[in-house]
């Protein structure tokens, strides 16, 4: 169901303090660890969203169990050995899902199909599956819908693939490799990786539970095959997620905070600070929270290659920001939840932004912008989100400092997010009350 959402003005300087839920990133795969340890687990900071929901919903017919507990954790109790799934799993429009799954399917004897949104067939997912291959693994098609059957056990250790267009390729396959006969030996050949602080948190996340991955070599990993051991743990704050509100304070002045910041982690969203300071804005922490204090929005030439998921809000920000801006490094998002760099240059011209597509990103002359007092040239219209969850973030941003700023579908914030509405208003809208956002329970999958 899809919901349209009148994106409110900022009318005032922000001083709102915002409870970020937890990294889906890191939830999803805590929850996968979890399903591939052998024994119970609880975690805590669980984020409850449609992605972890379809990761759940998924590791359960793959044979995991898990229990809510009445403090908001979660415990996870994986089987000795997975087992194939009666019904096809649906991955929704979840990378994490529809890339990590198979490759933990693949431990699982028999035939196990995946489905997903109609736009999920358009999400790249064939390297994974070409590695799945190299290891003995049938695998009817390159894309969603697929079915895979995985053998008694697992014949391959050597793999190779092109993980230029995502990360979360190398991740899906080293998440699991623990598990397989053989390990893995996984080799990348092609550009480089994106996101690569993201395979820093697979690699980060598996050594917290005993298996270690040796990187030999630029472009190649190594896994033996072992125990994956439960650990207890809490998953860190969404930073990406982040993001969105401490850019609030960028356009219509004030300050907000996000507490719970963690003091170093593997997350890409912490490069947002830098990118705040580089645009113009006060960035300060202490006592475990991040503060943003918005000045003089000014342009940015800047490479996102490490942190991509950030170049919707970065790009509503130059849109707003005096002078022209260039991101870069980004052309993988094309096979994103959607075509970023395509609806990015189509949904911010047509409220008349200047923005071009350029071979890896964006160039967007901005037109300087009060999130009080409108931005120059700017006009309303109805924004479409492509069931994207940070194109709903960049309207958001836009909204502030545009009237009449309307999108089409605010619900796929559920992707990561499904009290981002609420937590937008209670910070932006002077009507709903205290300036300053409640805490707010992380909730649990």
């Amino acid at each position: 169901m899809t919901t349209s959402w009148l994106a409110p003005r900022a009318h005032q300087r922000l001083a709102g303090r915002v409870v970020v839920p937890g990294s889906k990133s890191q939830t999803n795969r805590a929850l996968l660890l979890a399903g591939l340890a052998r024994g119970r687990c609880v975690l805590g900071g669980v984020l409850d969203s449609r992605d972890s929901r379809l990761m759940r919903a998924g590791l359960t017919q793959l044979g995991v169990s898990f229990e809510d507990l009445p403090d908001g954790r979660v415990a996870v109790t994986g089987p000795r050995r997975l087992h194939a799934a009666a019904e096809p799993i649906d991955c929704g429009l979840a990378g994490t899902v529809m890339r990590f799954l198979p490759a933990a399917a693949a431990t699982a004897p028999g035939r196990t199909s995946f489905v997903g949104d109609e736009a999920a067939s358009a999400r790249p997912v064939g390297p994974v599956l070409d590695g799945l291959r190299q290891l003995g693994v049938e695998v009817t098609a390159s894309s969603l819908p697929l079915t895979m059957t995985a053998p008694q056990t697992l014949s391959g250790r050597q793999v190779t693939i092109d993980a230029s267009a995502s990360s979360q390729f190398v991740s899906a396959l080293l998440l699991s490799a623990a598990r397989y006969p053989n390990g893995i030996d996984l080799r990348h050949v092609g550009p480089s990786i994106p996101s690569l602080p993201h395979i820093d948190m697979t690699c980060a996340m598996l050594a917290e539970r005993g298996v270690e991955v040796a990187h030999p070599a630029e472009g190649r990993w190594v896994v033996e095959p072992g125990p994956i051991e439960p650990l207890d743990g809490v998953v860190e704050p969404d930073l990406t997620n982040a993001s969105v509100f401490l850019a609030a304070a960028m356009v219509a002045g004030g300050t907000v905070e996000v507490p719970g910041w963690p003091e170093s982690t593997t997350q890409p969203g912490v490069v947002f600070l830098a990118v705040a300071r580089r645009m113009g804005a006060v960035v300060e922490s202490s006592d475990g929270a991040v503060r943003v204090t918005g000045a003089q929005l000014r342009g940015i030439d800047v490479d996102l290659h490490a942190a991509s998921e950030l170049t919707p809000v970065v790009a509503a920000l130059a849109a707003l920001a005096d002078g022209p801006s260039r991101i870069r490094g980004v052309g993988h998002i094309r096979g994103h939840e959607t075509d970023r760099l395509a609806a990015l240059e189509a949904e911010l011209g047509s409220v008349g932004v200047e923005v071009s597509q350029t071979s890896d990103g964006l160039v967007i002359v901005g037109r300087g912008a009060d999130g009080r007092a409108g931005a120059a040239g700017l006009r309303p219209g109805l924004l479409h989100s492509y069931a994207d969850h940070r194109m709903a973030h960049a309207a958001a941003v836009l909204g502030l400092a545009v009237p009449g700023i309307e999108l089409d579908d605010v619900a796929c914030t559920s992707k990561t997010m499904p009290t981002f509405p609420q937590l937008w208003a209670a910070l932006v809208e002077p009507g709903s009350g205290s300036p300053v956002v409640p805490d707010v329970p992380q909730g649990c999958a």
